[in-house]
Formats: C-alpha cells, sequence, structure tokens
C-alpha cells in the first residue's frame, strides 16, 4: 500500500483523501519510515497537487492535534508569517510593534528551512527564552500581555512538525503545496482571526518567480475561505538580504536596533513597516496612512521595544549575554565602484557553512556565528573598504565570496 501510493505520485496522478491519511498519519505513528516519506515528499515536488490534493492534506495536518478557541480574547486576534528568507526577522519586530498597539498576536513560528533562517532557532539564541510553551501557557501569555512568540506546541499541527523537519534536508522545501499546507495548517490551528502572509521571492527565497507566488498567494486564499479566516498576503523581494545581519544572535540584535529605531531606510525596517501597517489595517479597520501613523508612533515612543522586553521577560529570555563568536574575519573590497548586488542565496549557503543552519536534521546551530554585512546595495566602495564581517568557530573555504559582492 505504502510502495503504491508513492509510486502513484511518481507517476503524477491524483491522491485521494484516504490514501493521503494512511500515508501521512502512518509516518506520524512511526509505521512508515523516513525514506519513504522522503519519497512521497520528492514526488509530491516534482509532480505538484491539485487543490483538492492540498485541501485534504491541510484537513489531516489540521486534525493531528488540536486547534485553539481564541474566541473569550476581546479584539480581532493577528497573526503573521513568512515564507522565509535570507536575514529575515520580521516577526521579532512586526510582533511587538502590532501588540503594542493593543492588538493581540500569537505567532507560532517554525525552524529553519534549508538556507532560511528560522524565527525559533534566533529566539533560542537568547539564553532561558522558553520556546516550548503548553497550551494553556500560549492562551494565558495573550491575555496577559497580548503577544506570545513560540514554535508549535506539542499539541497543535504535530504532523507538520514532524515533516517540516524531513522537508529541511530532502531538497523538498520550495513545494508550493507543501508550504501551503504547512502554513495553513499552523494558522488554522493557532486560532487568530486574521493572517497575513509575507511571500518572499528571489534567489534568496523559496519562491524564485513572481508568477510562483501569485500561485501560493491564491492557494492559501482559498485554504482560509474554507475555514473562514481572512488571508492577506504581501509579495516582497529576496534577491539582497534583509538587513544587514544573518545569523540567529545577530539578527536578534539587530531586530533590537530596529525597535529602538536605531535602523532608518534600509530594506529591513521598511518592510516590517509596511507588514506592521497592513496588521493595523486589518485589525483596527483603519486607513493605511492612520495606520502607519499607529505603527511609526509605537517605535519612536518606545512602546514597541518594550513591547519586546515584556515578550522575553514572559518566556523567560535574558538579552543579557547573547553569544556571538570573538573569532571574526573582515572581507574587504577588492576593487572601488558601486555595489551592484548582494547575493542573498550565496550568503544564505555560507551561514550554513558556518554553522547557523542545519545540514541535517540531527544538526545542533551554533547560535553565535554569522555575517554582518557593513554595506548595502547602491554604497559607494574603495578598494580595502570592509564590506562584512564573518563570525565563525571554523572558518569555511571562501574562495567564491568576491561573487557575493558585486561591485562596477
Amino acid at each position: 500500500m505504502i510502495t503504491d501510493i508513492i509510486n502513484k505520485k511518481r507517476l503524477g496522478k491524483e491522491l485521494s483523501y484516504h490514501e493521503l491519511d494512511v500515508f501521512f498519519n502512518g509516518y506520524l505513528d512511526g509505521k512508515v519510515k523516513d525514506y519513504q516519506m522522503s519519497s512521497l515528499l520528492m514526488a509530491i515536488c516534482i509532480n505538484g497537487m491539485n487543490e483538492e490534493e492540498v485541501f485534504s492534506l491541510t484537513k489531516i495536518f489540521i486534525d493531528s492535534g488540536d486547534v485553539l478557541d481564541l474566541s473569550f480574547i476581546s479584539g480581532i486576534v493577528v497573526d503573521k508569517h513568512s515564507t522565509g528568507g535570507i536575514g529575515d526577522k520580521t516577526t521579532l519586530i512586526i510582533a511587538p510593534i502590532v501588540a503594542s498597539l493593543g492588538i493581540p498576536i500569537l505567532k507560532m513560528s517554525g525552524r529553519g528551512l534549508g538556507y532560511t533562517g528560522g524565527t525559533i532557532d534566533k529566539l533560542e539564541s537568547i539564553p532561558g527564552y522558553r520556546v516550548n510553551l503548553s497550551d494553556e501557557e500560549v492562551i494565558k501569555q495573550v491575555q496577559d500581555i497580548g503577544i506570545v512568540v513560540t514554535g508549535q506546541t506539542a499539541s497543535l499541527a504535530p504532523m507538520d512538525k514532524e515533516i517540516y523537519a524531513l522537508r529541511d534536508v530532502t531538497a523538498t522545501v520550495s513545494s508550493i503545496p507543501l508550504i501551503a499546507v504547512s502554513i495553513m495548517s499552523k494558522k488554522i490551528a493557532g486560532g487568530a482571526d486574521k493572517i497575513l502572509i509575507d511571500i518572499k521571492v528571489g534567489n534568496g527565497a523559496l519562491l524564485h518567480t513572481k508568477k510562483e507566488a501569485e500561485e501560493l498567494s491564491l492557494l492559501l486564499k482559498k485554504i482560509g475561505k474554507i475555514y473562514q479566516k481572512e488571508v492577506h498576503t504581501m509579495i516582497s523581494d529576496m534577491n539582497v538580504p534583509l538587513g544587514f545581519c544573518i545569523g540567529n544572535s545577530l539578527e536578534v540584535m539587530e531586530a533590537v536596533r530596529v525597535l529602538k529605531g536605531e535602523e532608518i531606510g534600509n530594506n529591513l525596517t521598511k518592510l516590517c513597516i509596511d507588514l506592521s501597517t497592513e496588521l493595523v489595517c486589518m485589525a483596527k479597520n483603519v486607513s493605511v496612512q492612520d495606520a502607519q501613523d499607529m505603527v511609526m508612533q509605537a517605535i519612536n515612543s518606545g512602546a514597541a521595544y518594550q513591547k519586546f522586553l515584556e515578550l522575553i521577560k514572559a518566556q523567560s529570555g535574558d538579552l543579557k549575554g547573547m553569544p556571538l563568536s570573538k573569532k571574526y574575519k573582515e572581507i574587504k573590497a577588492e576593487q572601488s565602484g558601486i555595489i551592484q548586488n548582494i547575493s542573498a542565496i550565496k550568503l544564505g549557503e555560507l551561514s550554513v557553512l558556518l554553522g547557523a543552519g542545519r545540514l541535517s536534521k540531527e544538526d545542533s546551530i551554533d547560535y553565535g556565528v554569522g555575517i554582518e554585512l557593513k554595506k548595502q546595495v547602491g554604497d559607494q566602495v574603495k578598494k580595502g573598504d570592509v564590506l562584512a564581517k564573518i563570525y565563525y568557530k571554523t572558518l569555511p573555504h571562501l574562495h567564491n565570496f568576491k561573487d557575493i559582492f558585486i561591485i562596477r
């Protein structure tokens, strides 16, 4: 039966609800092995799934656990998701901004997929921060301070947690059907009323074309409609890294600077303002200008940063003693000119080699390594200027680093 299902999808045929249910629940129960699930995931990645298969698999994922009922919370509860990118620490910034404006936000995040960093990995770089909360703790924290950023609780979409980890190391992360199922099963189980999804497009993202992003956007909205959830999407660029830092601890420190209003005008700050504005519009039913004014006030008054500190304290974290490797290497410009491009994907691949991401499911992460960019696209540089600092424990070969920065 198991091999028949794999072979059926290998041939590009539609799988029934029953076949998907038997296979995926069999994996969760330990009857289907990693290598068998990997084969099916690859067949899905190559041949795709139709909408009925996606709807069926989403239901199977949701039904593998509980669904939070947040109807007792006053006001609209919002959630936000990003499909992942290089240097994407937007959740760490957006969630406190929105919560500081009195909008409850419950965010269940994942670990890194491939070369894209995971919010949970970043949060775990904060000493003591608890990413594994119970359903009861999640609900109490939303009631008490209006914000939770945690990993998937054990009871919510547990199937997604298992499949997510396997996709990360089997080159099956970029399948649009699997992305849609993973996102929406978590979001629906999380119980939020309205959901904003930031779909990244570019060489440093899971999706490389706007057409793919639009296809995913439509699919997410269709799943949302089935479960009576209002889903909004934004498509954003991931051909260059977001902000200046790549690596878990480094990215938390950068998020703090943005929340303090110290990082103005770069692509990370601009995107966070746009996404926060959209969430405020959705929750408060106000104009874009009014929503943006509220967002800027939350940053400029320090309210957003204070909410971030509340979040860290509530989940037992301590920003003191954030890990950062004492070893670093400066990468300098080999010629003068203007930076035309900074390759997001090459920086993502380098961050994994440094130890900031996983090459296998069992790999641990080094929270103190990463890359700090000193220049951005459009900057004028002179030969010898520092382009980046590489924080490392063991330095990989950097023969292709000059390919990352295109200077003319």
